[in-house]
Parts: C-alpha cells; structure tokens; sequence
C-alpha cells in the first residue's frame, strides 16, 4: 500500500496555482481586480505576446505599505477579510489571498508599490515563488506589478495555451469586462506596443461602450432603472431590432463583480419574449445591486459563478426591470437606404433639346453595353421581348425593369399573365398569390412553389458549387464589423473557412473585423448582421472545422440574399424561378428542411369537383 506523503511547499504553489491561473487572462483579472479593490481611479494594462511573456498592470491606488510586501505573496495573506464572519458579506472583488502567490509560483514577477505617507517605494523581485530582490524604489503612489514568462517552470501548462492572439483576446475581454462595471475608473489597454482601448473614467456607460464596441452597438441601447425590494438593476440593453445570434454581448454584474447566472440570464431573455425572433439573444450591460449578505461569491475559485438566497425575487427584479425599459422604449428601426442604381441617364453626355424617343432607342444599346458589365441589370422586359423605355416630358428620365433573379434570362416573347406552352417547354406560368406562392402547370400537374424556399435553396446550391472557383464580388467600401472579444477570437480562428463561403475577412484589430468582399447575390446592408450571426455560430460550435460549419454560413447567406415572401416581383422573375425549380432535382426542399414545391395531380383536383 502506498504511504501518505506530505507534498513539498513548492509542489502545493504549484497545484493551488492552477487553479487560480488558467491562462494570462487569469493574471490580468485578478491584478486588475486587486488595482480596484486599491480605490485607484487609473488603471494600466499592458501585454506582449497575449500576455505569456510580459504583462504589465499599473494603478494610481492606495499601494502597499513596505513591511506587507513580502507578506503579500504568502498563501491565504489578505487584507480584505478578517474573521469567518467577513465571509458573509464579501463587497471587495478578491479576499482569498491566493492570486499573488499562484502568479509567483508559475512566472517571473516584480512589484514596485508606494503608499501616500512613505518616502520611498518598494521593489520586490520573485521567480518561481522565490524572492531574488527586496529593495527601496523611487515610484509615484500606487502599484506596478510586471509578471514576465508565465508558466516558465510549467512546461506541461504552455501546450494548453493558444496562439498569441487569442490569448490576447482573453486578455482584452477581461479589460472590456472590468471598464463595463467600473465606468468611474480610467481604463488603458496596451496590446504589443499599441494602445487598442481606453476609457476616461467619466462614470458615463454609453461612452465605456462606444469605446469597447463601438457605434452600431452604443448608439441603440435603452436605458434600464429599477428597484424592487432591496435590489435595484440598471444598465443598458439592446433594442429588439438590435439583438444577436448569440449572447455574446450579455455582461451581468452582481455587486461590480462580472458573473455569469442562469437565472439572471433566463429573467434578460424572457423579458424579450415575443419581441424578437427565434435564435437572436438580447445583449446589453445589467448592474444588480443588493445586500452583500444575499449573494454568495465564495463558490468558486474564478469568482465568476455566484449564488442568490433569494432566487425567486432576482428573477422577478431583473424580469421587472428589462421589460419596463423595453415598454417605455418607443423608437422604430431606422433603415439605410441603398445608394441610387446608375440609370442611361448617367450615361449620356450633353443631350441636345431635341432629344426625342428615337435618339434614346438609338442609344439603348451603347447603354445596355456599359451597364450590364458593372450591375448586371437584365433589359428583359415584363411584357414584352422588345424593351420600349417610357419617355415623359424630361426624356432624360428611364426607368429600367428590375433586376432578374436568378440572373439567368429568357428572352422570349412572354405575356404578363401567362408564359405559354411550347414543345421545347413544358413549363407554364399560371400566376402568384399572396406574393409569396408560384402557381405553374408542368406536364398536366399543377405546381405551388414557395418562391423564397426556392430561391433559397437554388443560391444555397451555387455558393457550395462556387465554393473553390469564386462566387464573391469584391466591395467598393469595405465594411467594418466590430464584435464582442470572444466573438471577434472565434472569427480569426477561422478566417480561412469563412473565406470559403465567399468572403474575405481580415483582422482589424480592436475586437473589429474588416470585409472586404462578399458572395455575389448578397446585399451590402446584410453584411454587418450575417458576420455577427457567424460569430455567434462559431462561438458556440468550438469544434473542427467540418461541413457543417460552412453548410450553416451557405445557408445563412442563402436565406438573406434569396427574394423573401412579400415582395413584388415581375412575371418574367417568377416564371424563371419556377422553371429552375421544376427543372431541377436538387431544389426540392430548402436549407431548412421545408418543402420548395407541392405537386397536385388533375385527377386529385378531378377528384375534389367529383369528376371522377
């Protein structure tokens, strides 16, 4: 039987210091975290190499006096408790006494640290959780703590670590997190030499997050201000129209402390029910306040889960507040027009004052030439195979057909109620009803089509068949996107696969991506919401990459670029739709599952009149 050994000292550092120090963003939350519980209104952070080889956190608080310095990296030495009753009614963000000597015992540090009434500052040199210096150090008031080759001495910890720029993500979420909750203090994020974030510290939230998440996040938040009982919840929150694919954006503090909780989670969201749609989540920044004696933080060593005494009235606080904002909020969605098409109007130079209808016949076909290169535009009218251009009394003013989607046109003399029969085509259109369904004749059966399911399924088929020789038009403007950190990391850990689908996005940097081309059949004004449902899929499917992955973004772009049920589309549009579909055994059901076409027989319908 194997005897019971007592560990070394060092070989327990090592074991306790796993489980406060996971990765550098580990190191930066509690450091942080000791800088705020230290009253600075001014906070520094600085990492090179996602923070595995130098992290840098600097405060302008109280300090720490000469003689508690060393005392300071001793396990379980802490300042902000005092005796088991403390543990009751914990206000400060850290209280173990573990987060000093777990960094110490897997890295290189140093701390330089002064009080308002010393003299002189001290330095304090640790490697391993040995002490190699202990001198006096000319500083200003506050600390300087510098942790240098994280998990030197721990080879077996560097192989779980990801790459730079994740691990620098991480770090940046941690900072994005602490600026949210404490927006009367100073944050500067420093990032391999550049300075990629920073808040003023004027107690103001909507500029805290204009600074971490920029405009088409901040602009659109409403305001959330309630109590109810002994807890009060305020923040802001996401309208409606503005929620996501994922809860990404959904930052909870209990007490200033960032928490994750299901029940606060589950009151947030219901109070949206019915407001958005299936699969978009609500995001925003909740302050819950409440007595320090009602919520337990001491349940985990990360601090991040927390229990209430009181669940019930959580809920209902939360529900209460959200849902009174979100009532009291009457702003409709404001929508971006798209830039006027160019029309033969912008083609012409210098028209004479007798420009007549002939001249613009005349011209037509130099115009057609120069169109159709840059916006595909179709000149297949709706009645007709000869486009004759209606001419008022300024003959400069042409109004062209819509564009024909899909793009391949027939141009056949089609009449506007019905496509006729010919032998090399069976295919006849009948007409549409409700905007929404295709009715059509093929071979005797009478065919509803569902045109969005259709048109759907058909662009979900060519961008996989485009899949390695294109598909993707190239952006007069690029777009800019900006996302939460572990939406923005989950998008550059898998640039290469997006770029498959059609699109090419690039690091940005500043938890912002950049796009510079999109698959052919897509909107510009879609862009910014479909990276962001990307983001959210990527953030919940951390697996391989698989097929999956890129079926789901075909099938997102798909559905967003595809004509939608509702919309009004010339008879040409539906009977080229409804040929491709019925032409076609592979548009039979749409990315979702549901069907594209039903099929009715004459002697079903036969049957209904009591024909046979």
């Amino acid at each position: 039987m194997a005897r019971i050994n007592k560990l070394p000292d060092y070989m327990a550092d090592l074991i306790a210091a796993g489980e406060v120090v996971e990765r550098p963003a580990s190191v930066v939350k509690e450091l942080t975290e000791n800088a705020v519980d230290a009253g600075a209104d001014a906070i520094t952070v600085e990492i090179q190499h996602g923070g595995i080889t130098y992290i840098r956190v600097t405060d302008n608080g109280c300090g720490i006096v000469r003689d508690d310095v060393k005392t300071a990296f001793l396990s379980h030495a802490t300042s902000k408790i005092k005796t088991a009753e403390d543990l009751n009614s914990i206000i400060t963000l850290g209280f173990r006494g573990e987060a000093l000597p777990s960094i110490a015992a897997v890295s290189k540090v140093n701390i330089i640290t002064k009080t308002a009434d010393e003299e002189m500052g001290t330095s304090l040199t640790i490697e391993g959780g040995k002490i190699t210096d202990f001198s006096e150090a000319g500083c200003a008031v506050g600390t300087t703590l510098i942790v240098r080759s994280l998990f030197y001495n721990t080879p077996a910890r560097m192989k779980f670590l990801k790459k730079d720029v994740s691990e620098g993500n991480f770090v940046s979420a941690v900072v994005e997190k602490l600026a949210l909750s404490h927006p009367e203090i100073s944050f500067r994020f420093i990032r391999d030499g550049k300075q990629v974030f920073t808040t003023n510290g004027d107690g103001n939230l909507q500029n805290v997050c204009f600074s971490a998440f920029g405009k088409d996040f901040s602009s659109g938040l409403i305001p959330v201000k309630s109590s109810m009982g002994n807890i009060s919840v305020s923040g802001l929150i996401t309208s409606p129209h503005n929620c996501r694919g994922s809860r990404g954006m959904q930052f909870i503090f209990v007490n200033g402390r960032s928490v994750k909780n299901a029940t606060v989670t589950a009151a947030f969201e219901n109070a949206y029910k019915n407001s958005v749609m299936v699969g978009k989540f609500p995001g925003g920044v909740l302050f819950i306040t409440l007595p320090a004696e009602a919520v337990d933080v001491n349940v985990h060593p990360s601090k991040i889960e927390v229990r209430f005494s009181d669940e019930r009235g959580i809920f209902d606080a939360v529900y209460h507040a959200v849902k009174s904002a979100l009532n009291e909020d009457n702003t409709v969605k404001q929508a971006s027009l798209p830039e006027k098409k160019k029309t033969a109007e912008d083609f012409f130079v210098k028209p004479h004052e007798n420009f007549t209808q002939t001249t613009v016949k005349e011209n037509l076909t130099y115009t057609q030439k120069v169109l159709e290169p840059l916006s595909k535009i179709s000149f297949v009218s709706d009645v007709g195979s000869e486009y004759s251009p209606e001419i008022d009394d300024d003959p400069l003013k042409i109004e062209f057909p819509p564009v024909v989607k899909p793009k391949q046109t027939e141009t056949a003399d089609i009449p506007h109620t019905a496509v006729p029969e010919t032998p090399e085509n069976s295919v006849r259109f009948i007409g549409e009803i409700y905007k929404t369904y295709i009715l059509a004749e093929n071979n005797g059966t009478f065919c509803i089509i569902d045109k969005h399911a259709a048109h759907e399924r058909i662009l979900f088929n060519e961008l996989k068949r485009n899949k390695s020789n294109g598909g993707s038009q190239i952006l007069l403007s690029p777009v800019t996107v900006t996302l939460s950190q572990e939406e923005y990391s989950a998008v550059i850990e898998n640039l290469d696969m997006i770029r498959e689908t059609g699109f090419d996005v690039k690091d940005f940097g500043g938890g912002t991506v950049i796009v510079r081309s999109c698959p052919i059949d897509l909107d510009d004004c879609e862009i910014v919401p479909l990276i962001g449902e990307i983001a959210g899929y990527l953030l919940k499917n951390r697996r391989d990459i698989t097929n999956e992955h890129l079926d789901w973004i075909y099938h997102n772009v798909a559905c967003r670029s595809a004509i939608k049920a509702g919309d009004t589309n010339s008879t040409q549009e539906l009977y080229e739709l409804a040929k491709a579909v019925i032409n076609d055994n592979d548009v039979r059901f749409c990315p979702h599952g549901r069907p594209v076409m039903i099929e009715i027989s004459k002697y079903e319908l036969e049957k209904q009149f009591g024909r046979v």
